[in-house]
């Protein structure tokens, strides 16, 4: 994945957690944590491509293969929260890495997935190179109310999303 690759590269020169709060990308693909924790059930695995921790706890973001587009980057992205919890966040990979300059950790817990910044709160040593590099890969400027961003990606793909999930999840 192109967008994937180059936002590798950029954190290979800044460091992981360093452009953005708790996120680090780590094995495309390594699916280990959803086995242990939601479901070992081939078809469930075969639809979620896990690919960065999201929080120090363990939390991670994945695509869900929600059709057969070929473009991987266009999938819907979600949270699969440490304490429990799942839920859709962004229509898709740049819509995620808008959420990311917002610079926080998201909370996950089992009814909802938020960002919240204080006001006081200071940014990432490389969140400024991060929000410049956004802006000159992919013409992306931060979010600025990622509530707004994560309420339509959950109109959009939010209620398939849990019906899917919970036919393996609660099965």
């Amino acid at each position: 994945m192109p967008e994937l690759n180059q936002l590798k590269a950029f954190q290979d020169e800044v460091g992981y957690e360093a452009y953005a709060d708790g996120f680090g990308l780590d094995d495309f693909g390594d699916r280990s944590g959803l086995e242990a924790g939601w479901s070992k059930d081939p078809e469930f695995l075969a639809r979620v491509t896990p690919f960065a921790r999201v929080t120090g706890g363990g939390s991670f973001y994945a695509l869900w293969h929600v059709d057969s587009r070929a473009d991987l980057a266009t999938l819907p992205v979600v949270v699969f929260g440490d304490e429990g919890g799942q839920h859709v966040v962004a229509r898709n990979l740049r819509e995620l890495f808008r959420l990311l300059a917002y610079d926080t950790e998201i909370t996950v817990d089992w009814d909802e997935a938020y960002y919240y910044r204080s006001e006081d709160q200071g940014h990432s040593d490389s969140h400024d190179t991060f929000v410049g590099w956004l802006a000159e890969r992919f013409d992306l400027e931060p979010v600025e109310d990622p509530d707004e961003v994560m309420a339509v990606a959950q109109a959009e793909f939010g209620d398939s999303f849990t019906v899917w999930s919970n036919a393996y999840l609660n099965a």
